[in-house]
């Protein structure tokens, strides 16, 4: 099953079923959460950028947890690469912000 929502910028960014397999082996707490992770990347609270040009869709998933997307976005297409829930929302803060601006 190929999964397409658009990021906060419009792109159309697809979850596979390889990277969901790779989410689910790696992160077995995010079984089952197959919509909030495309969820997260259409309705993110924050998307800032990652270390080598990724982006990280950020939103509240619980008090005090959050689920992070990790993306590629280009210009007419992306891919989710992979998710995770952290309690540790300060290094999140502390990249650079691409949305809201």
């Amino acid at each position: 099953m190929l999964d397409v929502v658009r990021s906060r910028n419009g792109i159309p960014v697809r979850l596979t079923d390889e990277r969901w397999s790779h989410i689910v082996e790696e992160h077995n707490e995010l079984a089952g959460m197959r919509f909030d992770i495309l969820e997260t990347v259409a309705e993110a609270e924050k998307v800032v950028l990652g270390s080598s040009g990724e982006r990280l869709a950020i939103r509240e998933h619980e008090l005090g947890k959050w689920l992070v997307v990790i993306y590629r976005e280009f210009v007419e297409d992306g891919f989710i690469i992979t998710a995770f829930l952290t309690r540790r929302n300060a290094p999140l803060n502390r990249r650079r912000q691409l949305w809201p601006h």
